[in-house]
């Protein structure tokens, strides 16, 4: 085989989709995050975003919530459900707490408020893409967590079951990682915002986190067997049948 044939060409760098109504701003966002290094594209709408998304691969959306016709936060409960699990950063309202829960309820993996300063969001997405990605293969450490009939594999941070890979999205993959990693031992909400990258969640943030995940591992997810909370003091994860 001749060396050409084995030499391995330069990875693409992430490609971004900005959803913006604000022709303006979604310019400047484009403009910013491709001279950062990432390819961006540009849709206008919910309809536009779709559109792109049934053409294109791309390695997060950066998606705002207030938009006219389908919301923010509709567009990603739609996506959600129709199995799209890539990371969404939301930008929300200044002040408006409501629209960054009703958004990690919905399933974005962050958010990030407006007006903000363009470096911080360069490096939340960084932040997101690293969380997302596959870990490295390295020697062995913890070996799988048992959640009743799954496996949470922490090398791959992949959770399995009968029905094969259960989907997770990127925030829900770090926080099962985090309280995986501390099986039995209990994580304070400080500790998983830290985990997830999230320093500045606060505790109803955290506390939407965890709920989700428990939708998509727990037999009754009123009744938690396996995510467990430990008042005043945050969350332990229970591995087991």
């Amino acid at each position: 085989m001749s060396q050409a044939a084995v030499t391995e060409s330069p990875a693409e760098p992430p490609h971004l989709l900005v959803v913006d109504d604000d022709a303006r701003l979604r310019a400047l966002l484009q403009r910013f995050l491709a001279e950062q290094g990432f390819r961006v594209t540009g849709a206008a709408d919910a309809a536009a975003a779709r559109h792109a998304l049934a053409n294109m691969f791309f390695d997060l959306v950066v998606l705002d919530v207030m938009m006219p016709g389908e919301t923010g936060v509709e567009l990603v409960e739609s996506l959600r459900r129709d199995g799209k699990d890539m990371p969404i950063l939301m930008l929300t309202a200044r002040g408006s707490p409501d629209d960054r829960i009703a958004g990690l309820e919905a399933g974005v993996d962050d958010y990030l408020a407006k007006p903000f300063d363009p470096r911080e969001l360069a490096l939340r997405i960084r932040t997101i893409l690293r969380r997302a990605a596959p870990p490295p293969v390295t020697e062995p450490t913890a070996g799988p967590v048992q959640l009743g009939s799954r496996w949470f594999d922490t090398q791959r941070a992949e959770l399995r079951g009968p029905e094969g890979v259960v989907r997770l999205t990127g925030g829900e993959q770090a926080l099962l990682a985090a309280l995986a990693a501390r099986p039995n031992e209990v994580l304070s909400r400080e500790d998983i915002a830290e985990a997830l990258g999230t320093p500045e969640a606060g505790e109803r943030a955290i506390d939407v986190q965890v709920t989700r995940l428990r939708r998509k591992i727990e037999p009754d997810p009123r009744e938690p067997r396996f995510v467990q909370t430990v008042r005043h003091r945050g969350y332990v994860l229970r591995p087991g049948i």
